[in-house]
């Protein structure tokens, strides 16, 4: 496929939703967090039902946050949240990371959570969110690593899962292991000054395990994943029920620990 075309891998199931809400400024963002100023304008690309965008919102205020994504139908979820927590300084529009439709220098904070491993040129992406951001500003990036997650009871199942899953993100033009990618991505769009740190997720807890566990069983089984992993003949649906299974499987056990890293960058617009 052609260079900067990527097909969304996991698409908005209600699965992928109940991730994503649950991803906030502290729990995946906290790398960032003291580049954020009350005044500040600040740039959440990829920022899908817009929870993280909205403590972006409550922290930087009277300042803005534009947020933005390709999917016009998370756009309305990311409106309505921001509208029950009652923020009234911030922006929504549809836009593609590779050609950003803003001038040059209109953002002191350009924000990316989990947004470079499924764009098929993050290099340019970042160079346009560099573009963007004004001198002294930040452009931030925080993407996980799947084949450094790590769990316990060492299943087969997963183990398969984690191969099918890698399969199937590259062929749709992403890059499913993009956390160890960031620096080396920053650096090729022209960034000298570049801040790199990890932070992880981790599911041991019954209701996390519980959490953790049905959701990827869910979006293994339903959601767009579950048909592009199919009609890209990477799997049949059977494959597909024996990888959900493994994940009760794996949510049941007592001992169950799962861990999910990510790389983050910081990068300073000179």
């Amino acid at each position: 496929m052609p260079k900067e075309t990527a097909v969304y891998t996991h698409g908005h199931h209600e699965s992928v939703l109940r991730s994503h809400t649950w991803r906030t400024a502290e729990n995946s963002a906290a790398y960032l967090l003291g580049e954020l100023r009350p005044g500040a304008e600040v740039l959440d690309v990829g920022c899908g039902p817009g929870t993280i965008t909205a403590d972006f919102a409550a922290l930087v205020a009277p300042g803005r946050v534009t947020a933005v994504d390709a999917a016009e139908d998370v756009l309305d979820r990311a409106r309505a949240h921001a509208a029950e927590r009652g923020l009234d300084n911030v922006r929504f529009a549809v836009a593609d990371v590779h050609q950003l439709d803003f001038p040059d220098a209109s953002f002191d904070v350009v924000h990316a959570h989990q947004v470079l491993q499924h764009v098929g040129d993050p290099v340019q992406a970042l160079r346009e969110m560099r573009r963007v951001c004004r001198p002294g500003g930040v452009v931030a990036a925080r993407d996980s690593d799947y084949g450094a997650f790590t769990w316990y009871p060492a299943l087969p199942g997963l183990t398969e899962w984690q191969r099918l899953y890698s399969r199937v993100a590259r062929a749709n033009g992403g890059e499913p292991d993009a956390g160890r990618h960031l620096k080396s991505w920053a650096r090729r769009a022209g960034f000298t000054d570049v801040t790199c740190t990890a932070g992880t997720w981790c599911f041991a807890t019954p209701a996390e395990r519980a959490w953790w566990s049905g959701l990827w069983a869910d979006r293994t089984t339903a959601s767009v994943y579950a048909r592009l992993a199919v009609e890209g003949g990477h799997a049949t649906p059977e494959r597909l029920d024996a990888a959900a299974q493994a994940w009760r499987e794996w949510g049941a056990d007592e001992d169950a620990w799962f861990m999910v890293p990510h790389g983050e960058i910081v990068c300073r617009v000179e």
